[in-house]
């Protein structure tokens, strides 16, 4: 079963933390997401929404349960999940999927992510998150990569 719409219509840290265990594929290639990080609509400055609506951050504001790529040190592409209810621009980045990557660049090359996914729906479409059990245990940390707000503890992975 693939996520539905209202999945992603929560606060990004329930959605983050959600995200854990279930299965991101993109044209059925893909695996378990294993680690996230949650970007808030409101005080974090490492958010790329917190300047406000641009045109590369449209996406952000719309309709949760789409996609919002970008590109990362003009080298590697990121996939975030859009969250929140439209108009409140939380995203959850992946950073780490089973058998695709354990970096959120090596994890969209092995799967083919690019520009051309931004905005994507993921309730429907070829990049999907599909359902899968809760995780059993999960570690809490401050972001990796990041130097504004990097403290917050807002990193989620499935403890191994």
């Amino acid at each position: 079963m693939i996520l539905p719409r209202a999945f992603y219509a929560r606060p990004t840290v329930e959605v983050a933390r959600g995200l854990l265990g279930k299965r991101l594929t993109m044209n059925g290639r893909g695996g378990r997401i294993l680690e996230v990080e949650a970007y808030l609509p409101c005080g974090d400055e490492a958010a790329h929404a917190w300047r406000g609506r641009t045109p590369r951050t449209e996406v952000l504001f719309g309709p949760p349960g789409h996609a919002y790529v970008f590109l990362n040190y003009g080298m590697h592409y990121c996939l975030n999940v859009v969250a929140e209810p439209e108009g409140i621009p939380g995203c959850v980045l992946i950073r780490a999927v089973e058998g695709a990557g354990d970096g959120p660049g090596k994890l969209t090359r092995a799967l083919g992510i690019t520009l051309e996914h931004y905005g994507a729906d993921l309730t429907k479409g070829p990049l999907k998150i599909h359902a899968a059990p809760e995780v059993s245990a999960m570690e809490v940390t401050p972001r990796i990569g990041i130097r504004r707000s990097a403290l917050l503890p807002l990193r989620f992975r499935v403890a191994l």
